[in-house]
């Protein structure tokens, strides 16, 4: 793939890969152990620029595009899968601003990028998460200002977060055309946060349910138009499956990486277990599924950078990789045997971190269904 990238793509790429391998696998284990926050990588990744890679020069960003956000992810996610998630956060919040922020909400925009602001986006609720349009958290209005009621469960960052994108029903009555966006600071009175969850993986994430008990903020702090929030976010799924696909992209990588290495070291029947053809043949699909999810990433990237409409490849691009990532990465595990099973190795931790990335951003049931209605556009 280095021959497709431009100059500035290698350029972005071997500073990411620098970072992933020097500083972010190096840290990822003790994340994944004290499943803290691990701000000093985050801002040093911050410090990088690397947060606005997508975005252009006139927003504070590097003038780059989706493709290197893409690329980048993908090596950050080789050290750290948690870290790589935690890259995706303000990547996706500054875009998100920057395409339908007012200027007083664009200001929030360097404070992002340079890591001293730290974002987060509430849409799942405890009983509602693919079906978006039946959230019950409110924004009911009141003169100048909205009072925000509901609870929002999986917040990314929600534990430290300065500032989250509450999306919140301002029309009850009318489903997902009654969805508003709305900044929430979250030193306002009535945003209560929940103790930190304890997950499978992705540790280090701040992750917990946030209540918003008759918060009050100004009308001015509506991203975007009232009741338009369901479209937004829509478009921002697309650009965020991408991200999430070049995460387990990343992941499975690193995966591979590790099994032919640790095949090669391991002797069994007097010989290293890669001579093996049932070893052999576990990594040859490795191979081949890493190198279809990268073009199908990439693809999909390029037409976005085009201005093109992608809901499609992005769906097809985020399937294909995760479940690719999660059957690879257990088969990376077991071509370790039992030492895959001990955190003393990579690999356990790469198998539980993977299995998230077939849920969130649309689980893969809700990826089939978006490829099955767009095929019934297409040849219906």
């Amino acid at each position: 793939m280095d021959q497709l990238y431009s100059e500035e793509h290698r350029m972005v790429r071997d500073t990411a890969l620098r970072l992933g391998r020097d500083l972010v696998a190096p840290a990822a284990a003790e994340i994944d152990r004290r499943d803290e926050f691990p701000r000093a990588v985050y801002t040093a990744l911050a410090a990088q620029g690397l947060f606005g890679v997508a975005l252009p020069e006139e927003a504070g960003g590097s003038g780059m595009d989706a493709m290197a956000a893409c690329i980048v992810m993908e090596e950050i996610a080789k050290g750290s899968g948690a870290v790589g998630n935690a890259y995706a956060i303000p990547v996706e919040a500054a875009l998100f601003l920057h395409h339908h922020g007012t200027a007083a909400q664009q200001a929030l925009i360097p404070g992002i990028l340079d890591g001293s602001v730290i974002p987060a986006t509430a849409v799942t609720e405890p009983n509602f998460g693919s079906d978006v349009a039946s959230m019950t958290t409110t924004a009911r209005r009141d003169g100048e200002d909205y009072i925000l009621k509901g609870t929002k469960a999986w917040v990314t960052f929600g534990q430290i977060a300065d500032v989250i994108m509450v999306f919140a029903k301002t029309d009850p009555a009318a489903g997902h055309r009654g969805i508003s966006c709305i900044l929430v600071e979250t030193n306002r009175p009535g945003v209560v946060r929940g103790k930190s969850e304890e997950l499978l993986g992705m540790h280090g994430l701040a992750e917990c349910m946030i209540s918003f008990d008759e918060v009050r903020v100004p009308v001015s702090n509506r991203v975007g138009p009232e009741h338009g929030a369901f479209k937004m976010a829509m478009e921002n799924f697309n650009f965020s499956r991408l991200m999430m696909s070049s995460m387990a992209l990343g992941m499975t990588q690193a995966a591979m990486e590790d099994a032919i290495a640790y095949a090669h070291d391991r002797t069994q029947f007097g010989k290293p277990i890669f001579e093996f053809q049932a070893v052999q043949f576990m990594i040859a699909d490795m191979a081949k599924d890493i190198a279809a999810a990268r073009l199908l990433i990439h693809h999909a990237a390029r037409l976005y950078d085009a201005g093109q409409p992608i809901a499609l490849e992005a769906a097809q691009a985020k399937l294909f990789t995760t479940d690719m990532a999660q059957g690879h990465i257990s088969n990376a595990l077991q071509i370790h045997g039992g030492n895959g099973y001990s955190r003393e190795f990579r690999i356990e931790r790469l198998f539980r971190d993977v299995r998230l990335s077939q849920i969130y951003e649309g689980t893969n049931q809700i990826q089939r269904i978006i490829i099955a209605r767009q095929m019934q556009k297409a040849y219906a």
